[in-house]
């Protein structure tokens, strides 16, 4: 799934959700809904921007090629590789840190990969180590796609890693059963 075999479009579905999203710009304007499009080219496009995606897009919003790849470079929302089906994305900063985000980061190396940015045997996950994920209260998390896994260990980790595995739903939150950022007892 490394590269793009046919030319991309939006599908019907994302073709209408991209007309109501241009409806918020003045026509004159449309080109600054190119974030929100690409966002929405990625997530069709299983979660990754390849060069004929990025081309619909600068087409569909008539800017040149460049001034969209520039956005897709410089935001890390942004994917121009196939990261699996799930993109977990582990804080490493000084909260998480001190919480245990090392052991986070542990179990993601041995189910996934050892390396970061690299693709799971499976084909379903890649990881990578990022920089606050605004949760700290919640320490350590990962963000997996758009959801926040909180209050984590190494086992609540790989407990969430092998329910994605095997197809099982997991509650998103906090995995020590804390409500909200009620204090740690």
């Amino acid at each position: 799934m490394s590269e793009q075999l046919t030319t991309f479009s939006f599908n019907n579905k994302n073709h209408e959700t991209a007309l109501q999203i241009l409806k918020r710009y003045p026509e004159a304007r449309k080109q600054s809904a190119v974030m929100p499009l690409l966002d929405l080219a990625q997530r069709q496009n299983d979660n990754w921007l390849s060069r004929d995606v990025v081309e619909y897009v600068a087409n569909y919003l008539e800017m040149p090629f460049i001034r969209v790849w520039e956005v897709v470079t410089f935001y890390s929302m942004y994917y121009t590789k196939y990261n699996g089906k799930y993109l977990v994305q582990v804080c490493g900063t000084t909260p998480c840190w001190l919480r245990g985000s090392d052991q986070v980061a542990k179990a993601c190396k041995e189910m996934i990969s050892p390396e970061q940015n690299t693709l799971s045997k499976d084909g379903l996950f890649s990881w990578m180590q990022v920089e606050c994920l605004g949760a700290c209260v919640n320490a350590p998390l990962v963000q997996i796609n758009d959801d926040y896994y909180e209050d984590l260990t190494y086992d609540t980790t790989v407990n969430i890693l092998q329910s994605l595995i095997d197809g099982k739903k997991i509650e998103v939150g906090s995995q020590s059963g804390r409500k909200s950022s009620k204090a740690v007892s």
